[in-house]
């Protein structure tokens, strides 16, 4: 398939993230410059995927320039990027992804076939035939809390389930609190692909009706592979400075996973992107998902 420069390789060659708090970040050339009390620090902006913006953090108006102009996506983010307050938007300026996502999305019968193939390349196997959504995330939950149970064995912390409090992170318990910082940072990572490759974060297929569904779905492809063991190995050595220590960690498993050059891959095979998708989808009206809004005076041509 023929890609324009302001696609994939961009991201796949990328550092993952690079997390900011308590600084000023402006524009030095075409990197980004941090400015705290201990001094400042350069970012080229074109080796970064995703930003971070934690509390404390102003950035100018020409640092975000340079970040659009690099494919860097801007995340903003709470106390421990366990918020996300808003979202940069990323480079790409083609439509056909987004109007393939929303023809998949918008039927029954293919959302189910993405959906079965979501839960395929989580947990290797197929689904039985004429399961129903709520039944396949019944059978989804039981692999996970069955994951959940082998980490706590491995690593020798005790588990007592998923518990948290959106408004009051500080009151989970350890593990707790790993598992969230690690998941939020999964999700800013796999939400700058998604918008990379061009697809809308908010049509979802597993998860619906919210803005971040799409973003769900394909950081679940990853936890019981990358956050579960990264959050569980964090807190079996030390429960001190648990967010700092599970970013680092979550670092390390994005490398040796090679997770970059994996998002957008696995995204198009899961909605079975076609070969020559840009001549597909680049029409006027633009598919036949369409065609039928134009025949029948949706809109005034």
């Amino acid at each position: 398939m023929t890609r324009s420069l302001h696609e994939l390789p961009r991201l796949r060659d990328s550092i993952s993230y690079h997390y900011i708090e308590h600084a000023v970040v402006d524009r030095n050339q075409n990197a980004i410059e941090t400015i705290q009390e201990s001094g400042r620090t350069l970012i080229p902006a074109a080796l970064i995927s995703l930003i971070i913006l934690g509390p404390g953090t102003s950035i100018t108006h020409a640092a975000m320039k340079v970040l659009m102009e690099n494919g860097c996506s801007v995340l903003w983010t709470g106390e421990e990027a366990m918020r996300c307050y808003a979202f940069g938007l990323g480079e790409t300026r083609k439509s056909y992804h987004l109007l393939r996502q929303a023809e998949l999305a918008c039927n029954s019968q293919t959302r189910e076939e993405v959906v079965r193939r979501m839960y395929k390349k989580r947990f290797l196997v197929d689904l039985e035939e004429g399961l129903s959504l709520s039944q396949i995330r019944g059978f989804e939950g039981v692999r996970v809390r069955e994951a959940y149970a082998q980490a706590s064995k491995k690593y020798g912390v005790a588990w007592k389930g998923r518990r948290y409090d959106r408004n009051k992170w500080s009151v989970s318990d350890p593990i707790n609190t790993a598992l969230s910082a690690a998941n939020a940072l999964l999700n800013g990572l796999c939400h700058s692909a998604i918008v990379a490759g061009g697809y809308s974060p908010g049509l979802g297929f597993v998860h619906t009706g919210r803005m971040m569904s799409f973003v769900y779905d394909i950081a679940d492809l990853y936890k019981t592979e990358i956050t579960i063991p990264a959050a569980f190995e964090t807190i079996a050595q030390g429960e001190v400075k648990i967010d700092s220590r599970v970013r680092e960690k979550c670092r390390q498993y994005f490398i040796e996973s090679k997770l970059l050059e994996r998002i957008l891959k696995d995204i198009d095979d899961l909605l079975a992107i076609p070969e020559q998708i840009e001549e597909v989808y680049n029409l006027d009206p633009p598919s036949e998902l369409w065609k039928g809004l134009f025949q029948d005076g949706y809109y005034d041509t």
